[in-house]
């Protein structure tokens, strides 16, 4: 497979902010970068210096934690497609970012899912969000994605356009098209998707709240009307708007606890 093609002309600062944000978004899944990595990016090295040495060092290591090499490499395939200039909207880009973060981590990288998932939200009281049924998901997606491309935005205001963005990233990351890897996959199509339409974000937030983004995800997609529990945006909407217009909404992961 290839990757997409770093922008050669990225900057210090933007550098760092996508190995804030890759780094940080480990979080979603609980596992954490192992120190030779944050030395390596210390160190300011060239990213596929970075990525060289990462590889030959768990040719001679021995991965004692389960998932610290995943991390590491998964970091450095974000940071590529962070300062990377290649987008297109479409299921195929979506598919292909799961692809680059996960390819020669799990075997499914880039394939959409052959099995139904459920995973227990501490948030809903270790319920699940239903999430698509694996024989439909490639009609999902293509229906929301064809559904965001007719779409226009002409006429509405920043806080208006977040709101209708939040649906349409909560929609797609309910079907859960892979078994593994959404919400990282979903991060970076929605950051990269901001960019496309003109937004100059702080993508630095996901840093130390990717997991209560992760959260935000699950409210919007959680109904129980015996509970009396509806599904929202509201959270996720708040999020964005840190993001895009530098607000400083509360980003309480028990906030969102049901």
């Amino acid at each position: 497979m290839s990757y997409y093609e770093i922008d050669k002309n990225y900057t210090k600062k933007e550098k760092e902010f996508a190995w804030k944000t890759a780094i940080g978004l480990q979080d979603v899944d609980n596992i954490k970068v192992s120190n030779e990595l944050y030395s390596l990016v210390e160190k300011e090295l060239d990213i596929e210096d970075i990525r060289t040495k990462i590889y030959d060092y768990y040719d001679t290591k021995k991965d004692i934690n389960g998932r610290t090499e995943e991390a590491d490499k998964v970091s450095i395939n974000i940071v590529r497609s962070l300062l990377s200039n290649g987008f297109s909207f479409s299921v195929k880009q979506y598919l292909n970012i799961h692809e680059n973060l996960f390819e020669g981590i799990y075997n499914h990288a880039g394939k959409i899912r052959d099995k139904n998932i459920g995973k227990k939200e501490w948030i809903l009281g270790n319920e699940s969000v239903k999430y698509a049924d694996y024989r439909e998901i490639e009609a999902l997606l293509c229906y929301d994605f064809e559904k965001e491309r007719e779409f226009n935005y002409s006429g509405l205001d920043t806080k208006q356009v977040i709101s209708h963005i939040s649906r349409f990233i909560a929609n797609i990351w309910q079907i859960h098209a892979f078994n593994e890897g959404n919400t990282r996959t979903t991060v970076v199509f929605l950051i990269k998707y901001l960019r496309y339409l003109g937004y100059t974000i702080d993508n630095t937030i996901f840093e130390k709240n990717s997991w209560y983004f992760r959260n935000t995800l699950v409210r919007a997609n959680y109904t129980n009307l015996e509970k009396g529990i509806f599904e929202t945006t509201e959270y996720l909407e708040g999020f964005l708007r840190n993001i895009i217009l530098y607000e400083n909404n509360e980003m309480n992961n028990r906030g969102l606890r049901i």
